[in-house]
């Protein structure tokens, strides 16, 4: 039997073509392919914090060279010590930057450290004790250094990676950048549950302040165009009936009467103007009779219970008040409820508030609502603030608030 030479009709391939196997790959279907680009979208970010760790940690390291030791070895005379307060500085702003690159290619979620007071507050030498202790900046300064190495490490391996390792680089840029995290919670974050205390009172202060200039502006507001205005008119009244009481005594009678009407509706006005600062009732008797009396003044029937032994402190006092008051407004004027409950007591070291109605729901503390300032301003002074609130209802909003213990009433309020 002779072999025949097959043609290229007869094996189905043009020439030069790789040959086949039974199952029709050619040789070329089984090497290996070429790795392909599209990674998840992280996997590239991490990529790209590894690959900038290099630059960003020689820049660091430099700074940290650059003022570290000329300023200690000058810390003995008199620029020493404010060059090393000012390099001290510049290390947290290393590492206010650190802390951005890791949310953004990290998503690494870190609080900033409270600041530190600047030099016109307390003088240049409480400023300069701070600066020096300020622990924030040593340990930034201490991440540049170590960053260095780390830095041509990570560099190192993600730029082999890209060439080589490519099929299990996204394991290993996490693996890497999971160090990184390590590191920036364990360097750049508050250090201790203290310091991130101080930067919530920082933040909680600016509340209450802007909280605070929002209530004199309220205030200065109801007084200009409400009970000053009924005043001024007041006194111009009485300015021509005085001009008229011998002329036309009937048409001063008539002045008098209409200024009289001006000085009730005035006065009505001031009393509601300072049962909005502090009502009396809350000053004299207590939570329990001035949340009676402002249920008595919504639209619907509102059922009020207060368990409390003793009264809280004046300020916790009047802020569960206003709460109240507000939510209860908010019933009035946007729930269609047919009844309302308001319920206070104390557990532990906590002053508890539930307010519920059964009106429509969709009661939210997002878009700038009057509830979203309630919740600001409870959480400005360690409060909580809940709403549970499904579309058709009902709604149950929960308070928290500190306790306080009430301290000796002011001289001036004892009867």
């Amino acid at each position: 039997m002779t072999a025949r030479a097959h043609s290229p009709r007869t094996t189905g391939r043009t020439p030069g073509e790789a040959p086949s196997d039974s199952r029709g790959e050619s040789a070329a279907d089984r090497l290996p392919r070429p790795p392909a680009l599209a990674l998840p979208a992280q996997s590239w970010r991490e990529i790209a914090h590894l690959l900038a760790n290099l630059p960003v940690a020689l820049v660091g390291f430099v700074y940290v060279c650059v003022w570290l030791f000329p300023s200690v070895g000058l810390s003995l005379t008199v620029i020493g010590l404010p060059l090393v307060a000012l390099g001290l500085g510049g290390a947290r702003l290393l590492g206010a930057f650190e802390r951005r690159r890791a949310r953004a290619l990290l998503l690494v979620d870190v609080d900033e450290p409270s600041p530190l007071p600047h030099r016109g507050y307390g003088g240049f030498f409480p400023w300069l004790w701070a600066s020096l202790k300020d622990p924030v900046a040593w340990r930034s300064t201490l991440y540049a250094v170590i960053r260095l190495p780390w830095g041509v490490a990570t560099f190192t391996i993600t730029v082999t990676g890209l060439f080589v390792l490519w099929p299990v680089l996204p394991w290993v840029a996490r693996a890497l950048t999971n160090v990184d995290r390590a590191m920036v919670r364990g360097l750049l974050s508050p250090s201790d549950e203290l310091e991130r205390r101080i930067a919530q009172l920082e933040s909680d202060r600016g509340t209450v302040v802007d909280t605070a200039a929002a209530d004199l502006r309220r205030i200065e507001r109801d007084l200009h165009d409400g009970a000053q205005a009924r005043l001024v008119a007041l006194a111009m009244g009485l300015g021509l009936a005085k001009e008229k009481l011998l002329e036309d005594p009937d048409a001063a009678a008539r002045m008098v009467d209409e200024a009289h009407g001006e000085v009730k509706l005035a006065l009505q006005e001031l009393r509601d103007l300072a049962r909005g600062i502090h009502p009396a009732i809350l000053t004299d008797r207590g939570l329990g009779p001035a949340l009676s009396s402002v249920a008595t003044r919504c639209t619907v029937p509102v059922a009020v219970s207060v368990d409390l032994a003793a009264r809280p402190a004046p300020a916790i006092e009047g802020i569960a008040y206003f709460t109240v008051s507000e939510l209860l407004q908010n019933i009035s004027k946007h729930s269609g409820a047919k009844s309302a409950s308001v319920e206070l007591w104390r557990a532990k070291d906590r002053l508890l508030i539930q307010v519920r109605d059964d009106g429509r729901g969709g009661a939210t503390t997002t878009g700038g609502s009057g509830l979203a300032g309630l919740a600001e301003r409870l959480g400005s002074v360690d409060g909580l603030f809940v709403v549970d609130s499904p579309a058709g209802g009902p709604t149950a909003v929960t308070a928290e608030l500190p306790w306080r213990d009430r301290g000796p009433e002011p001289a001036a309020h004892r009867r």
